[in-house]
């Protein structure tokens, strides 16, 4: 994959979905966690009651660590500091200086309802973050020209500039993170029920921002749908096939209103999945070597005991799948054949995150390729390993197994914590291994600890936040049975069974 480095050392790749981001130093600050003061958009007087349609049901949860909590808190401090007051748009990530990430901004509008049912802030202040978010969306200018827009044909570009919103220099117009948006907005549609002008109107700008979104236009090699366009090149030269965390595109695209993708678009998606069947590390699944592809999807849409044609063939569901994702990457860890530092049943998860350095490197295990950002995942030879571990592929796997998830997010803390663990949680990614004396592009390296990345990533935040979140309440997933959108693309995709109803 070829990297273009902007004029301000960002660099930039439009043939992926997820690129490699700005590369400086930054070191954040130990503080301790205090109540959450709420900046920027509090209303004056006293708080009106808002009339609901359809309320949240509340259903008990599993009892939490205390640490999960202070983690949650947190990480949703990361959303509602950093975000943009004036136009709700998200960094990309923080504290080096940052464009927004528009899955970061889906990824925000998830956390605001959280917030509310956590009691970080009112359920007024939501409304009013909310709404500043999609009033700006509804009006950012669309275009096919390079510069001047946000998007184009209803799709978002990937990067946006964090004050004037429009497309951060050769940023690609990206369908999957465009969908990652779309899910935060419905979200917010399905929970934000009242009939009080302000909730009126985020269900009516939702549903407008939605139905703009031209997903056939988006199949120049149709039924498929192509990963992202950019003016300058036109359509990028992949398309999304699975398995990984574009299933939400097909998803959403099969559940439009306005221009919807015909019924072989899902066909085409899992035409690639017995390529991917197989045993990892003895876990028979549909494999993704990064968790993020196992995390995403599953973020807003729950699940369980639901199952397509190919997943009714295999006799799972897609959560069991996540589930073995989780069991495969443990099992990995513990049998170590890149010889990681620290490597064990409690010390794991790779994923897509920041990393050291682009540099090989000999040590007593042999050559080691260590590097920057990229998607790291796992398989028998290790070679999309460098031996940096990322919290957010831990935590975010939490509703999948706890049992595993929860002591490994405890141990990460009470092992590592002191380096790794900030004002807005743990940082995105570090590596034991990574000791040697060469320059970095970003992060620090730690006198007998090893290397630790110097920021927080919006979309790797917000994975946490949301799934923590699914596995004490599953309000995402409450929340998103009851959008008719989601519901009608799961219909269309040929799911039944659970919630969903059929057989």
């Amino acid at each position: 994959m070829s990297r273009q480095y902007s004029s301000v050392g960002v660099p930039l790749a439009v043939a992926t979905a997820f690129v490699v981001m700005i590369l400086m130093t930054a070191e954040a600050q130990e503080v301790n966690l205090q109540m959450i003061v709420p900046t920027g958009e509090a209303p004056a007087g006293e708080a009106r009651e808002v009339k609901l349609q359809n309320p949240v049901e509340r259903t008990p949860g599993p009892v939490i660590d205390p640490f999960v909590l202070e983690l949650q808190e947190r990480t949703f401090r990361f959303f509602w500091d950093t975000a943009n007051s004036e136009n709700g748009l998200v960094p990309d990530r923080y504290p080096t200086p940052s464009y927004s990430s528009i899955a970061a901004v889906g990824f925000g509008l998830t956390t605001y309802p959280i917030g509310v049912e956590r009691g970080y802030i009112t359920r007024q202040q939501a409304q009013q973050r909310v709404l500043t978010t999609l009033r700006f969306l509804s009006k950012a200018p669309q275009g096919a020209d390079a510069r001047g827009a946000a998007g184009h044909r209803g799709f978002f570009y990937h990067f946006l500039d964090m004050k004037t919103g429009e497309r951060f220099e050769d940023s690609e117009l990206s369908t999957v993170d465009t969908a990652i948006l779309l899910a935060g907005a419905l979200f917010c549609q399905s929970y934000f029920t009242g009939s009080d002008p302000e909730e009126v109107e985020i269900r009516a700008l939702v549903d407008e921002i939605y139905r703009r979104v031209d997903w056939r236009w988006a199949q120049p090699k149709a039924p498929a749908i192509s990963l992202g366009w950019s003016p300058e090149e036109g359509f990028l030269r992949y398309d999304w096939r699975g398995y990984n965390e574009a299933m939400l595109v097909y998803l959403l695209a099969l559940g439009s209103p306005s221009f919807p993708v015909g019924l072989d678009a899902w066909s085409e998606w899992t035409s690639t999945y017995d390529k991917q069947w197989g045993t990892v590390f003895g876990q028979e699944f549909l494999s993704f070597p990064p968790l993020f592809g196992h995390q995403y999807t599953h973020v807003w849409t729950d699940l369980r005991d639901i199952r397509d044609p190919y997943m009714k063939r295999r006799g799972l569901d897609y959560f069991e799948n996540s589930r073995r994702a989780v069991y495969a990457q443990q099992a990995y860890a513990v049998a170590n054949p890149r010889r990681c530092r620290d490597y064990g049943a409690t010390v794991w998860g790779i994923t897509a995150s920041d990393g050291p350095a682009d540099v090989e490197i000999e040590d007593a295990s042999g050559p080691r390729r260590f590097r920057t950002y990229t998607a790291r995942g796992i398989d028998p030879t290790g070679k999309h390993d460098d031996c940096t571990l990322a919290p957010t592929a831990v935590v975010a796997s939490m509703p999948f197994a706890p049992e595993l998830v929860i002591p490994t997010t405890l141990e990460m803390h009470r092992r590592f914590g002191q380096h790794i663990y900030s004002k807005y949680g743990f940082l995105d990614a570090f590596n034991r291994t990574f000791i040697f004396d060469v320059p970095l592009r970003h992060g620090r390296r730690i006198p007998d600890f090893g290397w630790v990345a110097g920021d927080y990533l919006g979309i790797d935040q917000g994975a946490m936040l949301a799934m923590i979140e699914n596995y004490r309440s599953a309000l995402v997933w409450r929340v998103m049975r009851k959008n008719p959108y989601l519901r009608r693309g799961l219909e269309q995709a040929g799911f039944s069974g659970g919630w969903l109803g059929g057989q």
